[in-house]
């Protein structure tokens, strides 16, 4: 018999972990995976108790795993973009004090202004699509759409955005720690330095003449005494832009295939745009593009009855909480109708997306436009490749066809 094992090295942990989510769930639900050097998490109750419980920290430093150590032995030798603790890193109070900052900017009534400039985004992008009746779905419009968005509220140009894509990729493929090539750590170090160096810049010129924009507002609050130092301003603004984009590009594109390929799921969104609510929401339970996130036991404690040990690193699979039968009638079945649907794409607790009311909005646009504008689409190719980290899933490229 073979042991069950989750590696996140392994081609189909990008590509289709759903089948192993599964066979972990209903065989080892809370699971020491050896490739790891932590515990994985698949049931959708386990998931949001941790997510929510006070006893794990999401400070990344003060895990004690093998992965945790080759990742600060690579900071160390290559540096890290910004040096100082985010939202996605700190816990209360400091990370009450970070998120309060820049909440204001994705409050829902705040993000609904954002509505008609962004169907204009939208528009435009397809009206600029390269070749009738072929688009890329992620290249041509999944990826530029919430990255334009976010450069602007931050005050960065989006003409800016080929630069800001491959500082992206290069950072997100690190996701995963050990396993990510040396080349691909190089990279990333290289792009950390040069995002860097751009937010410098930018800072010091909000700092001459501030804008009504969300880095002036990071650079208001460090300096008025808000106790946000430079490292911080700097890390906040790199997260802002990665976070705000990539996830939301990912949701997407990973969306559109998930329609294709349940072609009564794509005829019920595409002749029916008054679905286009229920159908994100399932989108997102379904193909999320967020598979994980880690938290560092704070005191040694038990979940469901096995030791967990303070300083290690528990993996919360909210990709697999999404599919949880315990929670969602027939999980693997894609229902753009579904009712109820309490997801955990964007987390729980303290820690949930701040960005979800923007994702939300940006996704609702995309995907009624992408049905108001391209009938029939049909995906060109099988062939698609996938992002090396297991911890953000989504495809490279997805090509599509449609009636011109």
């Amino acid at each position: 018999m073979v042991t069950l094992q989750y590696d996140p090295a392994l081609p189909e942990a990008r590509s289709d972990p759903f089948p192993l989510y599964k066979r972990l769930r209903e065989e080892d639900p809370v699971h020491w995976s050896e490739a790891l050097d932590a515990w994985v998490l698949t049931r959708y109750d386990d998931v949001v108790a941790v997510l929510r419980d006070p006893r794990f920290s999401a400070d990344r430093s003060r895990a004690r795993n093998r992965l945790a150590q080759e990742a600060m032995a690579a900071a160390e030798e290559y540096g890290r973009p910004g040096r100082g603790n985010t939202m996605l890193t700190s816990d209360p109070p400091e990370h009450t004090r970070l998120r309060l900052l820049i909440s204001k900017a994705f409050l829902p009534h705040a993000v609904e202004k954002l509505r008609p400039h962004i169907q204009e985004i939208a528009d435009q992008l397809l009206d600029e699509a390269p070749e009738p009746g072929r688009l890329d779905v992620l290249m041509d419009y999944a990826y530029p759409l919430p990255l334009i968005v976010i450069a602007e509220l931050m005050g960065v140009p989006a003409e800016d955005r080929a630069q800001f894509k491959r500082w992206s990729d290069d950072i997100v493929a690190t996701l995963g720690g050990s396993f990510s090539s040396p080349g691909l750590v190089e990279r990333a170090a290289k792009s950390g330095h040069e995002i860097s160096e751009y937010f410098r810049e930018v800072i010091a010129q909000r700092r001459k003449q501030p804008k009504e924009d969300l880095v002036s507002v990071l650079v208001a609050a460090a300096d008025e005494g808000d106790d946000l130092s430079e490292g911080q301003l700097l890390a906040t603004c790199i997260v802002a832009l990665i976070a705000g984009s990539e996830t939301t590009r990912n949701l997407i594109a990973n969306g559109m295939l998930a329609l294709l390929r349940n072609p009564d799921q794509l005829e019920k969104l595409w002749s029916d745009s008054s679905l286009v609510e229920p159908a994100v929401e399932e989108l997102l339970r379904y193909a999320g593009p967020v598979q994980c996130t880690a938290r560092v036991a704070m005191e040694d404690l038990e979940i469901d009855g096995h030791a967990v040990e303070a300083g290690q690193v528990v993996f919360t699979m909210v990709a697999a909480a999404n599919r949880d039968p315990a929670h969602f009638a027939d999980p693997e079945r894609l229902d753009i109708t579904r009712e109820h649907n309490y997801h955990v794409a964007f987390g729980s607790g303290i820690h949930s997306c701040l960005g979800q009311p923007l994702a939300r909005l940006e996704a609702h646009i995309a995907f009624s436009t992408l049905a108001r504008r391209i009938p029939n689409p049909r995906l060109a190719t099988e062939a698609l490749e996938w992002g090396p980290s297991f911890i953000l899933r989504g495809v490279k490229s997805l090509p599509i066809t449609f009636s011109a």
